[in-house]
């Protein structure tokens, strides 16, 4: 098996077999990214194959400077983000300020639950919702990186953390409730 720097190498040459490689080594974990800002499985595979074209054509600028696993990481999210936007019908601004914070109680139910039942109620939030919550909770990035990255303000990205927050406990109450009568 060719090294990683084989592999990114022989993509900078525009070599098929180096290509694939690359697919083969990173796609899975690139997919549950995609999984993660999707409405569904389609809209993730159509996001996965935009990043990859994304990383082929622009590897050549990659200057071996922190980890290409990040870099390629980084690549995805960004086309997760411009997909969002391209699809946006349209922004509201909201005020955070009359929002009450809830206290985070143990939320026993979550630890009875798969990654694969969760990721299903996050996909299941509204679009904006769901791309905040990836943002900020799964990405570790600020309400101002958030808001400077979709065009927002950082209140709107707050107060859609909040709601997507609310709507996703709701959910998984919903679910975990109607899972325990079976």
């Amino acid at each position: 098996m060719p090294s990683e720097a084989d592999i990114l190498l022989g993509c900078v040459n525009n070599d098929n077999s180096s290509q694939h490689k690359l697919y083969k080594l990173f796609a899975p974990k690139m997919f549950g990214v995609c999984m993660r800002y999707a409405k569904n499985k389609m809209e993730a595979e159509d996001i996965l194959q935009e990043g990859f074209i994304k990383v082929f054509s622009n590897i050549s600028k990659f200057k071996n400077e922190g980890s290409f696993e990040g870099w390629v990481r980084r690549t995805f999210i960004n086309t997760a983000i411009n997909h969002y936007k391209k699809n946006l019908r349209y922004t509201k601004e909201l005020d955070i300020d009359g929002f009450e914070i809830e206290n985070n109680k143990d939320f026993k139910i979550i630890e009875k639950l798969s990654m694969e039942e969760i990721l299903a109620k996050v996909q299941q939030l509204p679009e904006g919702y769901r791309v905040v919550f990836n943002l900020n909770v799964i990405e570790g990035y600020t309400h101002k990186m958030i808001g400077e990255m979709l065009g927002v303000s950082e209140n709107t990205s707050k107060s859609q953390l909040l709601r997507a927050k609310k709507i996703l406990k709701e959910k998984l109450i919903q679910y975990h409730d109607g899972r325990e009568q079976f």
